[in-house]
């Protein structure tokens, strides 16, 4: 279905949106998974594919006017309604959480992979194991090492890696705590950095968090390295040092003109805990600004990408300041970047995300788009990941692949 270029700014809009999510709700009632399967049902439909949870390929149009592929929406709702099983305004349990994922994987993991995984969570938790981004490593040796079972999982995996090994020499492990996505997309951009963004140049800039707590007062319950309670005025200036760091060491980066002292000077930010952290809540809050910005143009009659309307339509996200409270608050501490905020994230910093999704290899959504129609303009950053949590870093542009 192909709707007209030329869209009123209120009424047809409004149809479309309440379209797709009717096509949501739908769905959901004829797929009928109970709620307390779908935290892992994107692993597990890679394994069977059921004809009931499929959508029909429509088209919608994107803010700039082009038809975006409905395809994406399917892989977003494992997301949208896993967080519905979420409290609002609280922590959703982690331990719940893991028990179900560890129940359900372990139906089609055989032994060797299992133990696998147990021993890079030790590594990951390990007090020894700081390191934010490995060395690289030869990426097919990597997967001969993490892979050697013979499960259809093992075997699909290995096919990914050798589609990657085809474009990429090397791989970096990102460390695996729930910073991973930010870390990972943050380090590649940084990485290949070679001018500082204009928005980042913009006045306006660092006057974020004085703007945005002046007009809502909510964002006062913004919560920053596990400290609550903090006063509106010592948030500003918490969220106003961390733009701040942003700028200067993104200025710094984008300014070293040799490819080695460039990766040192990255490798070096990396490994001090306490900016790298920094960093990663200048990245939420600058996600939380663009929130704001697309929920108000949505309000307002204008075009808004497609994404908008699903991260809006979670019962846990229906406005920015439960987007705040249910999600971005717990963004490092109690969970990760959900895959409709893989789009929110890649229009914060006005970069294309581009990730291999190898549980997806021979699908359309092998390689995956954040947004799916990018802006010509945006430079493109590439990501590795097995299960949409956790994100690797691909390194070393085969050379027919950069001719």
């Amino acid at each position: 279905m192909t709707e007209p270029a030329s869209l009123s700014a209120g009424a047809e809009q409004t149809q479309k949106k309440e379209s797709v999510a009717t096509q949501l709700m739908k769905h959901e009632k004829e797929v009928g998974v109970p709620s307390n399967e779908l935290g892992a049902a994107s692993a597990a439909t890679d394994q069977k594919e059921q004809p009931t949870s499929e959508i029909r390929r429509d088209y919608v149009y994107s803010s700039t006017g082009r038809p975006e592929k409905m395809d994406m929406i399917k892989s977003l709702l494992t997301d949208q309604d896993a967080s519905r099983n979420c409290e609002l305004y609280l922590p959703s349990s982690c331990s719940a959480m893991e028990s179900s994922e560890d129940s359900e994987e372990d139906m089609y993991r055989d032994a060797e992979e299992i133990e696998r995984e147990k021993i890079l969570l030790c590594e990951t938790s390990s007090s020894e194991y700081k390191l934010s981004v490995s060395p690289e490593m030869d990426i097919m040796e990597y997967c001969t090492k993490e892979w050697r079972g013979n499960t259809p999982v093992a075997k699909r995996m290995r096919k990914g890696y050798e589609a990657v090994a085809q474009k990429f020499a090397s791989i970096r492990r990102v460390r695996g705590d729930n910073y991973c996505a930010l870390r990972a997309t943050l380090f590649q951009a940084l990485s290949q950095a070679s001018q500082l963004p204009s928005w980042l140049q913009s006045e306006d800039f660092t006057m974020l968090p004085e703007n945005l707590l002046s007009k809502y007062d909510w964002i006062k319950q913004w919560q920053l390295k596990q400290k609550l309670g903090r006063k509106m005025g010592e948030i500003s200036d918490e969220i106003k040092e961390y733009l701040l760091l942003l700028r200067k060491k993104w200025k710094n980066i984008s300014e070293i003109k040799g490819p080695i002292e460039k990766q040192e000077a990255c490798d070096k930010l990396f490994k001090n805990e306490e900016e790298e952290y920094s960093l990663y809540e200048a990245l939420k809050f600058l996600m939380l600004n663009t929130a704001i910005e697309l929920y108000n143009d949505d309000k307002n009659g204008r075009r808004v990408p497609v994404f908008s309307w699903l991260l809006f339509a979670r019962d846990t996200s229906s406005n920015p300041c439960q987007l705040m409270h249910n999600h971005l608050n717990h963004i490092g501490h109690s969970g990760g970047l959900e895959q409709v905020e893989m789009f929110l994230l890649a229009y914060a910093l006005q970069y294309t995300i581009q990730v291999y999704r190898l549980y997806k290899y021979s699908t359309d959504e092998f390689i995956t788009l954040y947004p799916n129609e990018p802006e010509e303009d945006w430079p493109v950053v590439t990501l590795i990941t097995e299960d949409d949590r956790h994100y690797n870093i691909p390194v070393r542009m085969c050379q027919e692949t950069m001719l």
